[in-house]
């Protein structure tokens, strides 16, 4: 009977293993699930839109407007990436330089919609959903705070357009550099969108086949949250947790240099910081360990435009890579900033724990708050400030 017992005892630790590692190839599955869901809603953004997209940034006629059509530019294409390399393009182009920074500030915003539509799919796990729609939301608060800190200075001193202007003009000559080697998500996830927007297209036309393609991104994170933090719950336990934290939540450090160097790499702060959302409402790591990985995403996302302004010549070269610096600078003088001052650190975290308390007690606050922060407001600001004639 021990002998027995004692061989299904082996039995069980030999099996352990192996079903970990089939479930580690699950979570990889769903990961990759979760990227397609994720591009697909963008792609559909993009299909449903046509042009009408880009012909917002023809609204930016002052910093106001910037700001406005950066933030629902990207919150549109679902990429601050494409959007800050359309705004150096436009640079290279003759758009002023004075109205390209707020564009490239909005776009930090905008950038974080698609995190928060990921932690959406936690909203029937009450305490799973307060944790990752704090941790998504806390991206915004910080954001935001960034701008009401960082845009009146601009405007008043032109202190990042200055630093960006000595800096670029030392830069311009540079041997142009491509991302497209180091984009190994797109082609990764090109096939499978591909798939869907060609039928999509094909048997309901752009716009209805472009609002299908995002109910259905939608539809598929929701499935896919849930099932990634049912598997973390059991996996993340022992050295695969050791290791986790040792990358985000060993301290603010560790945490902003992993951030930066996975976005780097996936030319995605939305992929970044919405690949964290679950880890966070499985209770993995804390909203405070989860806030530098955020910040990381936030320089990160920087090198894209930065690279392709590098790509711009002709006259206007020196502008295109000027505004590609003014957002590196912007994102980093922001993090240093607040990060590094208490007060101001906290305001983030304090604001999107409230916003989550109050969406778990109401769900309709979470709804409420991403169509009011990236829909409504700006579209009212846009349409108060061309009546007002700014």
């Amino acid at each position: 009977m021990n002998e027995t017992t004692a061989t299904a005892a082996s039995v069980a630790v030999e099996q352990t293993p192996k079903a970990n590692w089939i479930n580690w190839l699950k979570i990889a599955g769903l990961v990759y699930l979760l990227l397609v869901a994720v591009s697909t809603i963008g792609s559909g953004f993009k299909l449903a839109s046509g042009d009408h997209a880009k012909e917002l940034f023809e609204f930016a006629s002052n910093p106001l407007t910037g700001l406005i059509v950066g933030t629902v530019a990207t919150a549109l294409i679902q990429s601050s990436s494409t959007v800050t390399s359309i705004i150096v393009g436009l640079v290279a182009g003759g758009l002023p330089v004075q109205i390209a920074i707020p564009m490239i500030m909005g776009a930090n915003i905008g950038t974080t919609i698609t995190n928060t539509i990921v932690s959406l799919g936690h909203v029937r796990q009450g305490a799973e959903f307060r944790r990752a729609f704090s941790a998504a939301t806390v991206h915004d608060f910080f954001n935001l705070l960034a701008v009401m800190i960082f845009l009146p200075l601009e405007i008043m001193f032109g202190f990042l357009e200055k630093i960006g202007a000595s800096v670029s003009s030392m830069l311009v000559g540079a041997d142009s550099m491509s991302m497209k080697g180091l984009n190994f998500i797109k082609p990764l996830v090109k096939p499978p969108v591909s798939f869907i927007k060609g039928h999509s297209e094909s048997l309901m036309g752009d716009t209805a086949g472009g609002i299908v393609m995002v109910v259905l991104g939608i539809a598929l994170i929701f499935v896919v949250i849930t099932l990634i933090g049912k598997l973390l719950k059991a996996l993340l336990v022992g050295k695969a947790k050791e290791i986790l934290h040792s990358a985000v939540g060993r301290g603010p450090v560790s945490g902003i240099a992993s951030g930066t160097l996975i976005t780097v790499l996936v030319q995605s702060s939305s992929t970044t910081t919405s690949l964290i959302v679950p880890l966070a409402g499985s209770g993995v790591f804390t909203l405070r360990q989860i806030f530098p990985f955020t910040l990381g995403a936030n320089i990160g996302t920087t090198v894209t435009a930065l690279l392709a302004a590098t790509a711009v010549t002709g006259p206007n070269a020196v502008f295109a890579l000027q505004v590609a610096l003014v957002h590196l600078t912007f994102n980093l003088m922001s993090v240093v900033f607040i990060y590094s001052i208490p007060f101001l650190r906290n305001i983030p975290l304090f604001a999107a724990e409230k916003l989550a308390d109050a969406a778990v007690e109401n769900k309709l606050y979470a709804g409420g708050y991403i169509l009011l922060v990236f829909f409504i407001a700006p579209l009212v600001l846009i349409g108060g400030s061309q009546a007002l004639g700014l």
